[in-house]
């Protein structure tokens, strides 16, 4: 009998013993399920009945807040009376403030104080049952508050005769129902197995929608307690808290003492004795459904993190590429077989390419022939030695000659192969520049030690010639031989005057300090050509700028610049000119800017940059010794400023207004810049600027 009994639930589907075994379930315990019923029904009917009280006192609540903001009685008093005579088990209800005062109540015969000292306890919303003459009624208290601000207070009470008679009524149905629990226990059966059914079907479908990329599923389903509120936890640090989807024992790193950082399934041997897990863990269907939970989650988050790291990587990308193209600098990787990958914007501005005719290309592609191939063998070199390169070459460009530092460098991947070549070119046109012009100061100071030493030799011959000339024309009285003796003594003077020139540009000439006042020699300085200057029509306009302090320096020195500097702007006008002198400060005040401009013809381009060479002038033979700019430029670098020069002259230097006419030229202005506080010049600043006239 038994394996007949056996056979015949082997051969039944799962549903089916189910639907089994809770029919004869439900006959075994239908009488005992009526009590239960019973006693769970009042039980419910009374949390309805306390639910429904805190309802309407919340409600009320909720509605009184606007009417004590402002301080409306009438307000208060109607919305009391309607719920107090809309609901006929409401017995009163009455308000106070946040003091404690009574503000409104619904009590016909005067208000039992009595009231004032039950439930006055702010922190629970459960009403208390009390016992009054109209039997036993439930006091619902409700806070007033608005933001963090308490407002009053709203009691409620609600009558429980009709809760009471309507839980006889229940408890009268159960008895009745009992009778029928044996029929209906087929039905609660078979409503059993599909509910097994959902959830299977509920994992299946699950599973579905992860193979068409939707991880959001949920298949198991929320646990009245989670694992923080069960162990009172409050370490929100851990994975688990805060995490309604995932159980506990599928989360890595929680910090229950017992898992010691274990991850699933290594800590279920613990887990299995913990309370979360014996009051949370389910049938195996639901392990089934939390465990799929658990996979699409942890699915999602892995696709999530890959997605935001490549978001990194693109922001991060997009960041070095513009750091790349925003540098002067040329860059340039090019991969094993020399086909460039990157090339920065310098890099395709000075060739005039888009990076899309750099990018995937090779010299060959890029460059002429010759090039190319020098390029390649360079290269290849670098590859195979993993020896870096360092070189400067020049190009020739319509602006000029320009240079460059370039760098190439191998670049290794993490195994310690050759992954590409790495290319970096400085333009360092300037700092050639700085060099030349280091290169002519220096030979300028040579050049003027040298001219000191001929000059102290050649003097003292001078001198007696010209005193033994002198001599000879007191005492001869040939008119022919008084003429010669007269050229040699004229000669002899031109000699003394280039002697002293040169002693000037040696700077052997003794030099005196004293408190000079720049506008006041430039006007003694005026003064003296000005009358000279006009005779060949050339005017002299100045515009001295008021309260110059004085500086230190030699005052004689420096008016032989300012009448080297008008003679030289007199001498490239020649006649029908102009020549403006201004004086300012600059440099916030710690310096002071003489600028002498012409009208005259101006500067060539070829002789901007030796215009204070020694010895160099473009006037014609006997009119000048190519010295005057030089013994210039000498005496304002030992006041530690500098001298510069420009042709044609920029418009701040010429003045308000002017016009220039047929006859005037481009012209030049010399810029004289003098420190306040007297230092010699640092000598890698000894360039002598970019334009000028000769003298």
């Amino acid at each position: 009998m038994n394996n007949l009994i056996s056979r015949f639930f082997r051969g039944l589907k799962f549903s089916t013993k189910i639907t089994l075994g809770m029919t004869f379930m439900l006959i075994f315990t239908g009488l005992g399920l009526g009590l239960m019923l019973s006693a769970m029904s009042s039980e419910a009917l009374l949390e309805e009945g306390r639910k429904r009280g805190m309802a309407l006192t919340s409600g009320l609540a909720f509605r009184l807040a606007e009417p004590i903001l402002a301080v409306d009685f009438l307000q208060m008093k109607n919305l009391i009376d309607n719920v107090h005579t809309q609901y006929a088990d409401v017995l009163y209800i009455f308000l106070t403030d946040a003091s404690g005062n009574i503000v409104s109540h619904t009590f016909s015969g005067g208000f039992p104080t009595d009231l004032l000292a039950v439930n006055l306890d702010e922190d629970t919303l459960q009403p208390i049952l009390l016992a009054t003459e109209h039997g036993l009624v439930y006091d619902f208290r409700g806070r007033i508050i608005l933001g963090e601000n308490k407002l009053g207070i709203v009691r409620l009470g609600l009558s429980r005769s009709a809760m009471d008679a309507q839980i006889n009524r229940q408890r009268l149905t159960s008895l009745l129902s009992t009778a029928g629990v044996v029929g209906l226990g087929i039905l609660l059966s078979l409503w059993f197995a599909r509910t097994v059914t959902l959830r299977l079907n509920r994992l299946r479908q699950s599973a579905e929608e992860i193979v068409k990329g939707n991880l959001d599923v949920h298949a198991g389903f929320s646990l009245e307690k989670n694992c923080w509120e069960i162990m009172n936890c409050d370490q929100a640090q851990c994975p688990a808290y805060g995490d309604t989807r995932r159980r506990c024992w599928y989360l890595a790193g929680t910090l229950c003492p017992d898992c010691h950082g274990k991850s699933y399934p290594h800590k279920m041997e613990s887990c299995r004795q913990c309370l979360v897990f014996k009051h949370n863990f389910g049938d195996e269907i639901q392990d089934l459904a939390e465990a799929f939970d658990a996979m699409a989650i942890t699915v999602k988050k892995h696709i999530e993190e890959l997605t935001e790291r490549e978001k990194t990587i693109a922001r991060q990308q997009g960041l070095l590429k513009t750091i790349m193209n925003v540098t002067p600098d040329f860059i340039t990787l090019q991969d094993k077989d020399l086909v460039y990958r990157f090339a920065s914007k310098a890099f395709c501005d000075y060739f005039d390419l888009s990076e899309e005719d750099i990018v995937g290309k090779t010299d060959f592609d890029i460059f002429s022939r010759r090039q190319a191939d020098l390029n390649y063998h360079e290269d290849r070199q670098i590859l195979i030695t993993r020896q870096p390169l360092t070189k400067e070459i020049t190009f020739k460009r319509p602006e000029g000659q320009r240079w460059f530092h370039v760098v190439k460098v191998p670049v290794q991947d993490q195994d310690g192969g050759i992954m590409g070549l790495l290319l970096t070119a400085r333009d360092i046109s300037v700092l050639k520049k700085f060099q030349e012009q280091l290169i002519q100061s220096q030979k300028m100071e040579d050049l003027g030690r040298l001219a000191g030493g001929v000059a102290h030799e050649i003097n003292t011959p001078l001198g007696i010639i010209l005193g033994y000339t002198q001599l000879l024309m007191d005492d001869i009285k040939d008119e022919e031989l008084l003429a010669d003796l007269k050229i040699v003594e004229k000669q002899t003077k031109v000699c003394r005057k280039i002697v002293a020139d040169l002693l000037g540009f040696s700077r052997h000439s003794h030099s005196v300090s004293e408190a000079v006042d720049v506008n006041t020699s430039l006007q003694e300085v005026i003064k003296l050509v000005e009358h000279v200057f006009f005779l060949n029509r050339i005017r002299i306009l100045h515009a001295l700028a008021e309260h110059v302090p004085t500086l230190t320096g030699d005052r004689e020195r420096l008016k032989q610049v300012w009448l080297n500097l008008l003679n030289n702007a007199a001498d490239a006008i020649g006649q029908d000119g102009l020549i403006y002198v201004q004086s300012r400060l600059g440099d916030k005040g710690q310096k002071v800017e003489i600028s002498f401009t012409d009208t005259g013809k101006g500067v060539a381009r070829e002789h901007l940059s030796k215009i204070f060479d020694p010895f160099f002038t473009t006037k014609e033979v006997g009119k000048g010794t190519g010295l005057g700019l030089s013994v210039s430029f000498g005496i304002i670098r030992e006041h530690g400023g500098r001298i510069t020069a420009h042709s044609p002259p920029p418009p701040q230097y010429l003045p308000m207004g002017f016009q220039p006419g047929e006859t005037f030229g481009p012209g030049t202005v010399f810029i004289v810049e003098l420190p306040l506080e007297h230092r010699e010049a640092p000598r890698a600043e000894e360039g002598k600027g970019s334009t000028g006239t000769s003298s």
